[in-house]
């Protein structure tokens, strides 16, 4: 088979790792110059990941000299470009070829790219990520500002940051790492918040030379370690967002202890206490925020934001903050999935207009009407349950077994039913009134209707569905 896959970030590259060994014919359509995904673009000081850097790895190719418990993003990054040299994936990378359409036509799809050119696949694997659409604030005045200004993912390192007054808009994982990175070099620092968040006080200490020499020696350490982790986020974390009541109380109560125990001044405190549930929106994690947020030269501002003017920021009450620097850590746009792509499946009808009513897919892979047409992190994937890079090790390993029917020749085309679609969607969103998510916050996880793009049940469970298809929920074409 001849495999197209729409992205070279972390998902793109499993991707490719897996065809290539099956004996696909691969092409990895990557619209930047580079490969990494989010870890290429956000560059931001501070960077790291929020998931243990042992589990945070593809499990068939660990790394045992990690530097810290969390790893650093430029870390990452080159764990990633590392990997696709050592698979030969860069190989089948075709860089700056930006998919704008893919239509199913004759049994096969042809996908044309920005640039003018055209290619043809059996198949297709969107590895197109998550969180890759940056979301700009709705804020009157940003273009007049007269200092430098931009998003956390575009980051422009170009611009001084030393003895500036710099301004940054947002309060969520990635604002919580700039602020420490920033608060001892900034002249002045001010974090402008529209809601608190809630945050766990989770250390990241450095590996010893002496623990990463022991990992690289043993690789039966290295898979234990990796084995621990992802085990502890299973049976806490992921537990507690779906509902189990007594693992939630014990996050909630670290969370209100982090706050209490660190934040000295009762004023400051108070701003910075939540009116939601913990773990409602995504959970922060560290332990140098709030230290931060107390330095002399850091201030929280929780008027609303009235304009952006030439000269800083003027909240609504009237204050003018003088800024030389703005930051926009406002996030992405968590439902863009593909977009601003266009499918065209069967019949003629887009995935736009499938999605109409709210992106839905079978078992988050596949949609009705389009065939050989699949997802990597697709639609109500668990990203926030568990290690994205375990949910997509689980979810190619299924759709490899749907491939292989069209490898095998007993169908030249396979995609799920409409009936089976419907009935996975209407228990999903019957089990997600018993989450977290559904408490009382507005976050990047509700869609438009409201309703969380996430996984609501046990990790056990998304094994268990990935582990076979049921065919009987598949149309063979």
């Amino acid at each position: 088979m001849r495999v197209a896959v729409i992205g070279a970030g972390m998902s793109g590259i499993l991707a490719a790792i897996k065809l290539r060994e099956r004996g696909d014919e691969v092409v990895v359509h990557e619209k930047a110059a580079t490969l990494g995904g989010t870890w290429r673009d956000n560059t931001y000081p501070g960077l790291s990941c929020d998931v243990p850097s042992h589990v945070y790895a593809y499990s068939f190719e660990l790394k045992g000299d990690w530097t810290k418990r969390f790893s650093p993003g430029a870390e990452i990054q080159a764990y990633f470009e590392g990997v696709a040299r050592r698979y030969g994936v860069t190989d089948v990378i075709r860089f700056n070829s930006e998919v704008v359409r893919a239509v199913h036509e004759g049994g096969r799809w042809r996908l044309h790219t920005k640039d003018g050119r055209d290619d043809t696949a059996d198949a297709v694997i969107a590895a197109t990520g998550v969180l890759h659409v940056p979301a700009y604030p709705d804020i009157a005045g940003l273009e007049d500002f007269g200092g430098a200004c931009f998003h956390s993912a575009r980051w422009d390192h170009s611009v001084p940051l030393d003895g500036r007054r710099i301004g940054v808009i947002g309060t969520g994982s990635t604002a919580i790492q700039i602020v420490p990175a920033l608060a001892d070099r900034a002249k002045e620092l001010v974090l402008f918040q529209r809601t608190a968040q809630w945050v766990l006080p989770l250390a990241n200490p450095a590996y010893s030379e002496d623990e990463k020499a022991m990992y690289l020696r043993s690789p039966e350490a290295l898979r234990q370690s990796y084995d621990f982790w992802a085990k502890r986020f299973v049976d806490t974390f992921a537990e507690a967002v779906i509902g189990n009541e007594a693992e939630l109380a014990k996050i909630e109560a670290a969370c209100r202890a982090n706050l209490e125990d660190n934040v000295r001044d009762p004023e400051l405190r108070r701003r910075l206490t939540p009116d939601y549930r913990a773990a409602c929106k995504r959970l922060i994690m560290s332990e140098e925020f709030y230290p931060a947020m107390q330095k002399p030269g850091v201030r929280l501002v929780t008027d609303g934001i009235e304009r952006v003017e030439a000269a800083g920021v003027r909240t609504k009450d009237g204050r003018l903050h003088a800024l030389d620097m703005l930051v926009l850590a406002t996030g992405f746009d968590g439902h863009a999935f593909l977009r601003p792509m266009e499918v065209v499946g069967e019949g003629g009808r887009t995935l736009a207009e499938a999605w109409s009513h709210a992106n839905e897919a079978y078992r988050s892979v596949a949609v009705p009407g389009f065939p050989n047409f699949f997802m990597l992190v697709g639609p109500n994937s668990p990203i926030g349950n568990f290690s994205v890079i375990q949910i997509s090790e689980l979810q190619i390993a299924y759709i490899q077994q749907l491939l292989d029917l069209v490898r095998d020749g007993r169908c030249s085309a396979i995609a799920p039913t409409a009936a089976a679609s419907q009935r996975f969607n209407s228990a999903l969103r019957e089990a997600m009134k018993g989450t977290v998510w559904v408490t009382g916050c507005r976050s990047w996880y509700l869609d438009r209707n409201g309703n969380p793009a996430l996984w609501p049940w046990s990790f056990d469970r998304f094994r268990a569905e990935m582990r076979s298809p049921d065919l009987a929920d598949f149309a063979l074409l």
